[in-house]
């Protein structure tokens, strides 16, 4: 049976099956957040504003938690894919088999690219090939490569992943290999960053846009950058070591996480957080996994 989170009986709640991705909280501050391990409705919503912002967390969670007794979720209050900023894109409609985690599209000059992938339909796929032709699908670790054959497939564009998690998609176009950079299309580069997995990657488009998978995000409790260090499953130590490595090579304005927050600061700011947080990595210790652990 769903929760009772709700102030108002009958109002809008978040059922039992929320698995506390933060998603919702970060699409509706104010009006969901966390409460004893798990996403509530604090109150309903109160304007038009206000229930467009729910609607975009219940379409962006991938347990389809979000719930009203007795109204359906409107269609026209579905905003994906929402623009974040100039030709960047929040694709929504997070998948069960992604972990929940975010996904990005990215419109370019010279061919589209969606980061991660959202869950696997065809007419979200006819909305986000609307915006022009995808020609590449960057996976940034292995934990979020369902879907992304298929939604190559459909775009007839090539799929991309690192050689340290190539066996979750043996069938991928193209295989990073090794640390150093690549450039994966014009002013989008793939920076190996093995720690959360053996092959996760970060990919920096312009200079502007980080794509960090698991990696790092930005933690609304701290208000800066951070590793979730009780879900970095390969390891702490080659995740400190990969961030020392790469630091002066990243620049951007925009950190988009698989997890967790995403925040816009200028370059340089963002430079000196990097540098901070690689101080803060270099002096963390293994510790046992718990999984119940992540504060976004």
């Amino acid at each position: 049976m769903p929760n009772a989170p709700s102030p108002e009986p009958g109002g809008w709640y978040v059922d039992d099956r929320c698995t506390n991705c933060d998603v919702a909280r970060q699409l509706a501050p104010g009006l969901i957040g966390e409460v004893e391990g798990i996403s509530r409705v604090l109150r309903q919503p109160r304007n038009a504003e206000e229930l467009r912002q729910l609607h975009a967390a219940a379409y962006a969670c991938h347990t389809r938690s979000i719930r009203h007794p007795s109204r359906r979720l409107d269609p026209a209050l579905d905003p994906y894919p929402l623009l974040l900023d100039d030709g960047l894109y929040f694709c929504g409609h997070n998948s069960r088999q992604n972990a929940g985690a975010n996904s990005y599209l990215m419109v370019r000059p010279s061919g589209n690219l969606m980061v991660d992938t959202p869950r696997w339909s065809t007419e979200l796929a006819d909305r986000y090939e609307a915006l022009g032709p995808i020609t590449d699908v960057l996976l940034t670790h292995r934990d979020h490569v369902a879907h992304g054959r298929r939604y190559a497939d459909r775009f007839d564009a090539r799929l991309w992943i690192h050689e340290g998690d190539l066996e979750y998609a043996p069938d991928a176009d193209h295989v990073l290999r090794g640390t150093e950079p690549f450039e994966v299309a014009p002013g989008v580069v793939a920076h190996p960053l093995a720690g959360h997995t053996e092959g996760s990657v970060l990919y920096v488009a312009d200079e502007r846009y980080c794509f960090s998978g698991d990696s790092f995000y930005w933690s609304r409790g701290s208000q800066d950058i951070e590793v979730a260090q009780s879900v970095t499953w390969y390891s702490i130590e080659a995740l400190a070591a990969s961030l020392a490595r790469g630091v002066d090579r990243l620049r951007f304005e925009w950190l988009l996480p698989g997890h967790g927050d995403r925040r816009q600061l200028p370059a340089d700011e963002m430079a000196e957080r990097m540098k901070g947080l690689v101080k803060r990595v270099q002096a963390l210790r293994p510790e046992p996994i718990d999984f119940t652990a992540v504060r976004w």
